[in-house]
């Protein structure tokens, strides 16, 4: 099967270059999704739309700064039996409200751009799925592929959950894979535990009482009690964490007043907390709140909390090392190699909580490279065969693993890059 996930390689790099024209951000992508389906039907595979965004979820995002979030616009498709052990593939389609400044034939025109390299990771798994499909009458079991909206929003697969995706039938294991602008080409990594840190975004709505600036003494100053917040939080930070932990607080904004003679009735101050230490991460959480509504009240202001959290994602180390050598006949066991934890966030986070799975990345540029989330982020297309590959090896080294009584679908059929 790697054979015939090379054989496809101008294939994913046209739906790649289709993709990277037609960027969507956020939820709702329906030309994307549009593309997608329309290719999965070509191939025969059944799919359905996929994504639910609960109330509170929603709200969360407003009280953020975000717009509303009224729909989301998951694909979850299946290949295989559709009983028997059940694996699943992801890929992210959304983009960046990046305008990109490469200069490219197939760049994008529009206000935002894949400068995530999300219609890589789409193209490579309609790749998989298209050899997949060829041997569904090998699978011992079922093959998922979740393809979703939403991940820099740190939500899209949670929708997706909400909506079924691990279900009927059950997944019993997961492979995320993520390409990789500054990582030498052709290399795969994974960091077994922890993979990425999480992420806690969370606003602070101070309510002052608004006046004149020559009478403080009838006002409640909200730009006041914010910067003792501001300060109390980072103070906690100093004195409360242990300092090797691995663990930062950012203040992104302060949004309060217009003019220089008025004391404003609010005041919102808008902290992202990364992490990649649970335990600190837990006492932090639990502080916050505390310290916010002790200095609130002492100035006999009121507050409100509004917090959207993202956890860390966890490469199962048993998984990991089961499907290494799967890596190895893609690209050679040179060029596989355990990683440190993504300082970045990831919201495959959530597939990882439900079930055991491996979160890897190809190496697709080289180091030095405009890095990802940059308007000049570009990938050597020339791995992408790669990608579908590392699918398809997954699956069936996974199949040979759980479903032993089957015969073989071919992971070792075809040539690794080493052979090449």
């Amino acid at each position: 099967m790697i054979s015939e996930a090379r054989a496809l390689q101008d294939e994913i790099v046209a739906d790649r270059r289709a993709l990277h024209q037609i960027p969507e951000v956020g939820m709702a992508l329906p030309e994307t999704v549009a593309y997608v389906s329309q290719r999965l039907d070509s191939l025969g595979i059944t799919w359905r739309p996929c994504g639910t965004v609960a109330h509170e979820l929603t709200r969360s995002y407003e009280n953020l700064g975000y717009p509303g979030i009224d729909r989301s616009t998951g694909i979850v498709a299946t290949v295989g039996s559709g009983a028997g052990p059940c694996i699943l593939l992801r890929a992210d389609m959304d983009a960046l409200p990046i305008i990109e400044e490469n200069d490219l034939p197939f760049k994008s025109t529009r206000a935002c751009s894949h400068m995530c390299g999300h219609d890589a990771h789409t193209a490579m798994l309609l790749a998989a799925a298209a050899v997949l499909k060829r041997h569904e009458a090998k699978l011992p079991g079922t093959v998922k592929l979740m393809f979703q909206p939403g991940e820099e929003l740190g939500a899209g697969s949670k929708t997706m959950i909400d909506d079924g995706a691990l279900e009927a039938p059950r997944v019993d294991a997961a492979f995320g894979l993520h390409v990789m602008s500054n990582e030498p080409a052709g290399q795969v990594s994974f960091a077994p535990g922890v993979s990425s840190t999480s992420l806690d975004t969370f606003v602070i709505k101070i309510q002052g009482r608004g006046g004149h600036t020559s009478a403080p003494q009838q006002c409640i100053d909200p730009l006041m009690v914010a910067n003792q917040v501001y300060q109390a939080l980072n103070l906690m930070m100093t004195r409360e964490v242990e300092p090797a932990a691995a663990i930062t607080l950012s203040c992104g904004a302060l949004q309060a007043g217009t003019v220089p003679n008025t004391l404003p009735d609010t005041a919102d101050l808008k902290f992202g907390l990364r992490s990649l230490n649970v335990a600190a991460r837990e006492h932090v959480l639990s502080r916050i709140p505390e310290l916010v509504e002790g200095y609130v009240k002492a100035w006999r202001a009121s507050s409100e909390v509004a917090m959207f959290n993202c956890p860390s994602v966890v490469t199962d180390p048993l998984l990991a090392a089961e499907l290494q050598p799967a890596f190895a006949t893609v690209v050679g066991s040179a060029r596989v190699h355990k990683a440190e934890p993504m300082a970045a966030t990831e919201d495959f986070s959530y597939v990882s909580a439900a079930v055991p799975s491996v979160f890897a990345i190809l190496g697709a540029g080289s180091p030095g490279a405009a890095p990802h989330h940059n308007p000049h982020m570009h990938l050597d297309e020339q791995v992408f065969w790669m990608g579908a590959a590392l699918h398809v090896a997954v699956v069936a080294t996974w199949f040979e693993h759980h479903a032993p009584s089957r015969p073989s679908i071919g992971r070792h059929k075809g040539a690794s890059s080493e052979r090449a």
